[in-house]
């Protein structure tokens, strides 16, 4: 199995730059694209001629990438700002965007031209303490961060189709994250925004009133309920009185117009009762714009956890079917992320996405010889990944 791009990690090394008490934030561009049109703009430099190139074309930072480039023979009059990550990064491309600090020499991956799984992590923080949390919360003063998306937001390209934001719960600053929002909102009108939060800020009024007033054409709330009984949806979030909280923040964003996706993680406590949850949101929350039901990233606090959380998929899949059936006929948009096909009944094939984001999607040898794998969503590879006593290859498709 492949494993996870290396979005984050240390320097080789840095000049220049002089402000090293801060995050910077840059853009990767093409050498001989010619003048760079931001300030934040370096250089992306793999060869020699990359350098000449650079310098020819006026700028005045660079990143190398791997060790063909030699820093010390780069004169500082021809390039002040320099920084050399390691080869492991070169996958770097042009519009790329980076967040660094000189000082502590760490770089994290904000954004990928290419992709279409680019996320910001808004905030370690959060008000709930999940059981299967895949970013385990922690209790730092993080406010930097959204200063470091705000300063990244300008330098996304604008035909980016979708751009997350996930935490931590970003919504325990949520007047910083609606500025966030506005400025999507301003820079980024043609790219769908999605975020992840726990929803129950949306049960204060003023909450809603300010997301509703971003007024940008396509945002979403991502917002999980795991259970149609507010105890289990308690313990699985570890917090009491958060699923009132939650379908209470539900019903006041669609009351406002906004869209909204609930999401259901699978494991050993919620997926033996998928059908009847299903059916609850099928009664009572038939407005909701998605339904995502969702395989287990085997990361973060399902480790701890994975006594009381793991579960063969093979072991509720006629339940996940009979549940995307429930809602499926009652006209509510639903879709499978994060299984594989050979672990789904046949039936929930069209519902099954590529849902897992690119830089930590892998296969398996045996998935070389399946006729599905385009199709297919294959497995993360982070943390200690977990297989169905199923997986094999689909060797003839559907009739």
């Amino acid at each position: 199995m492949t494993v996870p791009l290396p979005l984050r990690g240390a320097i080789t090394d840095v000049r220049g730059f002089s402000d090293t008490s801060r995050w910077h934030v840059i853009r990767t561009r093409s050498p001989s694209g010619g003048p760079p049109p931001h300030d934040a703009d370096a250089a992306l430099i793999r060869t020699s001629e990359d350098v000449d190139a650079a310098i020819a074309s006026g700028f005045t930072s660079g990143v190398i990438v791997g060790g063909a480039v030699d820093a010390a023979r780069v004169s500082p009059n021809a390039l002040r700002d320099l920084m050399v990550l390691p080869s492991r990064c070169d996958y770097l491309a042009d519009g790329d965007v980076l967040g660094f600090h000189a000082s502590s020499r760490h770089y994290r991956t904000l954004y990928r031209r290419s992709s279409t799984h680019n996320s910001f992590l808004v905030t370690e923080r959060c008000n709930h303490y999940c059981l299967m949390c895949s970013q385990p919360p922690r209790d730092v003063d993080d406010g930097w961060i959204m200063d470091e998306i705000k300063a990244a937001l300008p330098l996304v390209d604008p035909a980016t189709k979708v751009l997350g934001f996930t935490g931590g719960e970003p919504l325990l600053d949520w007047q910083s994250f609606i500025g966030v929002l506005e400025a999507c909102s301003d820079l980024l009108p043609s790219t769908a925004v999605h975020v992840l939060t726990n929803g129950r800020g949306f049960a204060r009024r003023e909450v809603v009133s300010a997301w509703a007033d971003v007024r940008h054409p396509s945002l979403t709330a991502g917002i999980p309920i795991y259970a149609a009984v507010d105890h289990v949806h308690d313990y699985v979030v570890q917090s009491h009185g958060a699923f009132d909280e939650t379908v209470l923040g539900v019903l006041k964003l669609k009351d406002r117009g906004q869209r909204v996706e609930i999401r259901v993680v699978l494991h050993a406590i919620t997926a033996p009762r998928i059908v009847e949850t299903c059916r609850w949101l099928a009664r009572n929350l038939p407005f909701v714009d998605h339904v995502a039901l969702m395989g287990l990233e085997n990361t973060g606090f399902a480790l701890a956890n994975a006594g009381v959380l793991w579960i063969d998929p093979l072991d509720y899949r006629e339940n996940l079917a009979e549940g995307v059936d429930v809602l499926a006929t009652a006209g509510v948009a639903v879709s499978v992320y994060n299984l594989p096909r050979c672990v789904l009944a046949r039936s929930t094939w069209p519902f099954a996405a590529q849902s897992i984001s690119d830089w930590k999607n892998g296969y398996l040898e045996q998935c070389d010889r399946c006729v599905e794998r385009p199709q297919c969503s294959g497995f993360f590879t982070t943390g200690r990944p977990r297989h169905s006593r199923a997986i094999a290859p689909i060797l003839a498709t559907a009739s």
